[in-house]
């Protein structure tokens, strides 16, 4: 086998085993929450993702892998009915499970911390 041949067929296999998972509509405004306790919501189910974490020798990202895994859940909580997903525990082998929640327009009071009010910190132009 010449070696060009080789290179393609290696670059096929690599690429092959890559995902690009697109956000489907609807999905964009699902939140994510951190783990940790439920948030007080209903709970409308649960979530099972998986992606490819390697391909023969070849191990993805993992930082990739875990996005790509929290896009996938984010993908499917529309369906249920649901507007926020909180990991059940962190991704293994590829796969993931996820809380599926509906908060409405309530905050959920677990998760991610509020963001910081607008008077503490301050911002200027650069240049000029």
């Amino acid at each position: 086998m010449n070696r060009p041949l080789a290179v393609s067929l290696f670059a096929a296999l690599v690429l092959g085993g890559c995902t690009w998972v697109q956000m489907a509509p609807g999905a964009s405004a699902v939140r994510v929450l951190s783990g940790g306790a439920a948030p007080a919501c209903e709970k409308r189910g649960e979530v099972a993702v998986s992606v490819k974490d390697s391909v023969a020798f070849y191990e993805r990202n993992a930082l990739r892998v875990s996005e790509e895994l929290e896009t996938l859940a984010r993908n499917e909580a529309p369906g249920l009915q649901a507007d926020t997903i909180q990991p059940l525990a962190p991704p293994a082998n590829g796969e993931q499970r996820y809380a599926a929640y509906r908060c409405g327009g309530q905050a959920p009071t677990a998760g991610r911390p509020a963001a910081a009010p607008a008077e503490s910190a301050k911002t200027y132009p650069v240049g000029g």
